[in-house]
C-alpha cells in the first residue's frame, strides 16, 4: 500500500536537520494507521482486535532499526516505510500468538490486557494471522510499471523478513523455546534460541532496511555485524528485565520466565554474567558502525536504546 509512504526526513522542516527518534515514531504511526483498514471496516471485530495490539503503545524498534539501516546506507526513508510497518506488523502477531494459553499465557501486554483477554483466544489467532498477512501484501503492493531495481530490492527484503519469521528463525525459536522449558540448557543452546526467537527479527530489520537503502558491500558488511550482534543483546535485555523488574515498569507479567522455568541469560549465566554479554554485544555493535561515521549515528543511538532501556 503506496500511501503509507512519507518521509519524516521531508516533515523535518527546512532547517535540514535530521529528525530526532520521536519525530520518527510520529511519521511510523501515521503510516502504520494508513496501512490498515479501519477499526470499523467490515469484519468489523477483527480491525478492532488488530489495532487494539498494533497501538496498544510499543516502542516501535524494530521499525526504526529499518529507517535508521536505510538512513546509514544514504538513502532516504520512502522506500523503506512499507517495510518498517511490515515488520511491526509482524512482532506484534508474535506478540498476540506468544501470549495464547496454549503458548506463555499471559493476561497483560504493553500495561494493557493482551489480545486474547479482550477478544477471546479464535479473534486474537486470526488477528495475528492477518497481521503477518498484511505485512507482506505491503512490501509487495507496489505502483503500477514500477523499476525493476526496485522489484528486485522489495522481494529481496521480502524474502529476508520471510526467513526471519519462519522455522529457521522466529517460529524455530519458539518451538525451542517450548521444548526447553524445565530442562538445562548449555549456552550454545540458549544463544541459538534467542538468535532465532528474537535476534532473527530484529536482525531483518536492519538487512531489510540496508537492501531497500541500496548498501553497498561494505556499508551492508557493517549493518550485518551491527544487526547480529543486537539482535541477540536485546533478548539478553530482556531477560534482565524479567528478573529486576516489576510488572508496573514492564508492562506484562514480571517473573514469569522463571516461574516457568524458561531459557533465559540469567538462569544460564547469572545477573552479572547476563548484564556482562549485554555490555560486550553492545560494544560489538558499535564498533560495527564506527567505519560509517555519522552515517551510523541513529543506529548507534538504537543500540544504547535497546541495551540500557529499563522496560
Amino acid at each position: 500500500m503506496e500511501s503509507v509512504r512519507r518521509s519524516p526526513r521531508a516533515e523535518a522542516g527546512a532547517s535540514g536537520e535530521a529528525p530526532s527518534l520521536e519525530e520518527r515514531r510520529r511519521t511510523i504511526e501515521e503510516a502504520l494507521d494508513r496501512a490498515l483498514p479501519a477499526a470499523s471496516a467490515w469484519p468489523r471485530t477483527i480491525h478492532e482486535a488488530i489495532r487494539y495490539s498494533l497501538f496498544a503503545g510499543g516502542k516501535r524498534i524494530r521499525p526504526l532499526l529499518a529507517l535508521a539501516a536505510a538512513e546509514a546506507a544514504g538513502a532516504d526513508d520512502d522506500e523503506v516505510l512499507p517495510f518498517a510497518c511490515a515488520v511491526e506488523m509482524i512482532h506484534t502477531y508474535s506478540l498476540i500468538h506468544d501470549d495464547l494459553p496454549a503458548m506463555d499465557d499471559d493476561d497483560l501486554r504493553r500495561g494493557k490486557p493482551t489480545c486474547h483477554k479482550v477478544y477471546g483466544e479464535a479473534i486474537a489467532i486470526l488477528a495475528g494471522d492477518a497481521l503477518l498477512t498484511r505485512a507482506f501484501h505491503l512490501l509487495v503492493d507496489l505502483p503500477a510499471d514500477p523499476d525493476g531495481e526496485r522489484v528486485r530490492r522489495r522481494l529481496q527484503a521480502a524474502a529476508i523478513l520471510g526467513q526471519a519469521c519462519g522455522t529457521t528463525g522466529l517460529i524455530g525459536g519458539q518451538v525451542l523455546d517450548l521444548e526447553s522449558e524445565g530442562r538445562a540448557v548449555d549456552a550454545a543452546t540458549l544463544e541459538r534460541l534467542h538468535r532465532a526467537k528474537t535476534g532473527a527479527l530484529l536482525s531483518a530489520c536492519v538487512r531489510g532496511g540496508a537492501v531497500l537503502g541500496r548498501a553497498s558491500g561494505p556499508t551492508l558488511a557493517c549493518l550485518e555485524r551491527y544487526a547480529a550482534a543486537i539482535g541477540l543483546a536485546f533478548q539478553v535485555v530482556d531477560d534482565i528485565l524479567d528478573a529486576t523488574e516489576g510488572a508496573e515498569r514492564l508492562g506484562k507479567t514480571a517473573g514469569k520466565d522463571s516461574a516457568a522455568g524458561k531459557a533465559t541469560y540469567v538462569a544460564v549465566h547469572g545477573l552479572d554474567g547476563a548484564r556482562r554479554i549485554a555490555s560486550d554485544l553492545l560494544a560489538e555493535a558499535r564498533e560495527a558502525l564506527a567505519p560509517l561515521g555519522p552515517r551510523g549515528t541513529m543506529l548507534d543511538g538504537l543500540a544504547r536504546l535497546i541495551v540500557e532501556r529499563r522496560a
